[in-house]
């Protein structure tokens, strides 16, 4: 059979578990708080901003190195071949671009 408490051990029983509830209390508050809620909800924003920052990083990275290894050989030599004709579509787009702004003046 379980052993018989004293008033004592029951009153200091329940003075421990209402200072567990008011802690409990006191962390259901902090949770509940509106400003704890505004911060939470800035932090996963910022964390999803910074998630998409990075993946536009690496594709922007990924790109550049494509482009880089189609107009520089191992070596890091540039391979006219593929340069020349990129630079002179360039040059042509720019000329077509310039003559169009000067007939609409």
């Amino acid at each position: 059979m379980a052993e018989a408490r004293t008033p004592a051990q029951i009153e200091a029983d329940i003075v421990r578990r209402r200072q567990e509830l008011a802690v409990t209390l006191d962390e259901i508050g902090v949770r509940l708080h509106p400003k704890t809620i505004m911060d939470d909800a800035k932090a996963r924003a910022a964390a999803a901003v910074d998630r998409t920052a990075g993946r536009a990083y690496v594709a922007a990275n990924r790109a550049v190195s494509d482009v880089r290894a189609q107009l520089v050989s191992e070596d890091g030599v540039p391979r006219l071949e593929r340069i020349v004709p990129v630079a002179m579509v360039g040059v042509a787009l720019v000329g077509l671009l310039t003559l169009r702004a000067r007939r609409r003046r």
